[in-house]
């Protein structure tokens, strides 16, 4: 555990102090910034880290050894009554103090503790703030390593993506039947070959299809793909190696040698909501100017909006990235969610919007890392539909 990191961050979010809870493991958070493993979690324990000073912690007297290897003061309880008069004494004198907290459930990904134990911290006269960008600090923030595996990851997914669009146009040309789920397992075999691993395989949705934006096939579910087939590919994996982070991508094609309009019409809005989202990060940290998702994604939404395809733009506009696909650092949201954490350096996050209509479905993914003074897309960028039938692709 990173105490005095933990502290400099508690101390510049102006609160007293950061308040840890868990009972039934019910706060994978807790366990990941603490650094700790209990074996057992069946009665509720608490650790105060206070902006300045020693820790506090306070567990159960038949669980006594949960939070062994924390720094701090340790106190234990066995009745109720007991455990509240500990725990008020514990946070004796501080007035405001984080946990994983947030108001009106606008994150739930950070929502984690119970509303009692919420009233109970409050009765002791301490307000409760969220740590939502506390969490982001020391869990979303990447070092150079997993910023390097992530742009590894990237370059072999980009190939993959390449390699895949040409062994459909081969099929597709010499006359083999093949269908979503065959494109789907060749993009398996070949992360295989590259070193890759994924919590699930590619989402690989044909036409209609396409326009659903969490379709994936499998072997009993799947569309042919023919000549004058509307594509859709969406890929992430990483590197199969500890701290790896993901890489995560979608690209669009066309099984013919040019694109109808139709399709490239609705590309480009997509993809001028994917830019509009990615320069209103760039210009905000170049000049300075604190950003959070929920503004992200209201630049992505009000293209699409103005372009009269609003009611079509059915998710947020991009989600954190880390060791899991889906990281615990600020969302790209104002729709799904009000994501007010703070676009923060260090951090990654896919920007994605997408048009889904009944016959098909467009979306442009990129992934975009933060730096102190600037973000970077930090793979190729989709400019138009690929023609997977015309020469070279």
């Amino acid at each position: 555990m990173d105490l005095e990191g933990i502290q400099r961050a508690v101390r510049e979010s102006g609160l007293d102090g950061w308040l840890f809870y868990d009972h039934h493991f019910r706060d994978p958070i807790a366990y990941r910034v603490l650094k700790i493993k209990p074996a057992m979690c069946s009665r509720r324990w608490y650790y105060f880290i206070p902006a300045n000073g020693e820790p506090a912690k306070l567990t159960h007297k038949i669980e006594n050894e949960n939070l062994d290897g924390l720094p701090g003061r340790h106190e234990s309880y066995a009745t109720w009554s007991e455990q509240r008069e500990k725990l008020s004494k514990m946070l004796g004198g501080s007035k405001r103090a984080a946990m994983q907290y947030s108001p009106l459930n606008d994150i739930p990904y950070i929502g984690l503790v119970d509303a009692g134990t919420v009233e109970l911290v409050k009765s002791f006269g301490v307000e409760v703030a969220s740590s939502a960008n506390l969490v982001q600090m020391f869990e979303a923030r990447w070092s150079a390593a997993a910023l390097e595996s992530h742009l590894s990851a990237g370059k072999a997914i980009h190939q993959i993506v390449r390699q895949t669009f040409q062994w459909m146009g081969e099929a597709v040309r010499g006359g083999k039947a093949i269908g979503e789920y065959d494109v789907q397992q060749e993009m398996v075999r070949l992360f295989e070959l590259n070193g890759l691993e994924a919590n699930a395989p590619p989402l690989v949705a044909v036409n209609a299809h396409s326009g659903n934006p969490h379709y994936s096939p499998d072997a009993s579910h799947t569309a042919p793909v023919r000549a004058g087939d509307f594509v859709l590919l969406d890929v992430w994996g990483k590197r199969r190696e500890p701290g790896a982070v993901y890489f995560d991508i979608t690209w669009t094609g066309f099984v013919g040698d040019q694109v109808p309009g139709r399709y490239q019409e609705i590309f480009e809005i997509v993809r001028a909501a994917r830019d509009a989202a990615v320069e209103r990060v760039q210009q905000a940290l170049q000049r300075g100017e604190e950003l959070c998702g929920f503004q992200v994604d209201d630049a992505a939404r009000s293209v699409i909006a103005r372009a009269g395809y609003g009611d079509y733009f059915i998710h947020r506009t991009g989600h954190s990235i880390g060791e899991d696909v889906h990281g615990n650092g600020a969302n790209m949201d104002n729709f799904e969610t009000h994501d007010d954490r703070r676009v923060m350096p260090g951090t990654c996050f896919s920007i994605e919007p997408g048009i889904y209509l009944v016959e098909f479905g467009v979306r442009s993914e990129v992934d975009v890392y933060v730096e102190e003074s600037g973000a970077r897309v930090t793979g190729e960028i989709q400019q138009a539909v690929v023609p997977i039938l015309a020469a070279g692709a």
